[in-house]
């Protein structure tokens, strides 16, 4: 643990894949959607067909070649490309039903460790994501897993996506922080990469099977993170909370 985080007051939390083990939820309201319409779909390869699309559709923004849209509308213009390139036709479906498919990303669990360490972070620390998520969906998220939040940062308070680095800058100032007294914890060195680059302290959480049992990414840390662990539980332990 290095000096840095003693100055930290304001945690920001990436959370698909982090906090939430999104490839679980969504497989599982993939399958239900499948059963109603006696569909042969493989829900987990369903799942990470749809998350696949998920930094390209992203890109566009962006990159400036499209406008700001929320995550809820890419992730449904990606739910209807996944379909069609399973041979489906999106018309045959009800607008409703495809809704409800797409808000599978409001109704994701923590992992284990989640509640219990975000609590525990919070009698100490300012807390809050910093998701590429909406603040209306991170609300509906955060109110289905029993999310600790204080607040909402993230994506659209900016109108942009990390790494872009707005989005961290954006969420640290509406925290009322600098990036020196604040800290990104995430599962993806990516995110860490981009984070500290701005000045902020660095977490990084192993989230083994996010992608599933033959997960390749992030497995390991990649750089010297301010704090490696195991999960949220012993973060909170380290920070003497």
């Amino acid at each position: 643990m290095t000096s840095q985080i003693h100055a930290v007051q304001f945690l920001g939390f990436d959370t698909f894949g982090t906090i939430v083990d999104w490839r679980t939820g969504v497989a599982r309201a993939v399958n239900s959607f499948a059963s109603e319409h006696g569909l042969s779909i493989d829900p987990f390869d369903f799942a990470d067909r749809w998350r696949a699309l998920y930094q390209p559709a992203m890109e566009e923004v962006r990159s400036g070649r499209r406008g700001w849209v929320a995550l809820e509308v890419l992730h449904r213009e990606n739910l209807e490309t996944v379909l069609r390139t399973m041979g489906l036709d999106v018309a045959a479906f009800d607008d409703q039903q495809l809704a409800h498919v797409n808000r599978a990303w409001e109704r994701l669990d923590p992992w284990p460790d989640s509640v219990e360490g975000l609590r525990r972070l919070k009698k100490r620390y300012t807390i809050a994501p910093i998701s590429n998520g909406s603040i209306a969906g991170m609300t509906e998220l955060a109110r289905f897993g029993g999310l600790p939040w204080q607040f909402i940062l993230g994506a659209e308070i900016t109108r942009t996506y990390k790494p872009q680095p707005q989005t961290y800058l954006g969420s640290v100032k509406a925290a009322g922080q600098r990036p020196k007294t604040s800290a990104m914890v995430a599962a993806h060195n990516s995110d860490l990469s981009a984070a500290r680059a701005l000045g902020m302290a660095t977490v990084f959480i192993r989230r083994p099977i996010e992608h599933g049992p033959d997960q390749t990414t992030d497995l390991e840390p990649e750089d010297d993170w301010d704090i490696i662990a195991q999960n949220l539980i012993e973060v909170a332990e380290r920070l003497g909370c």
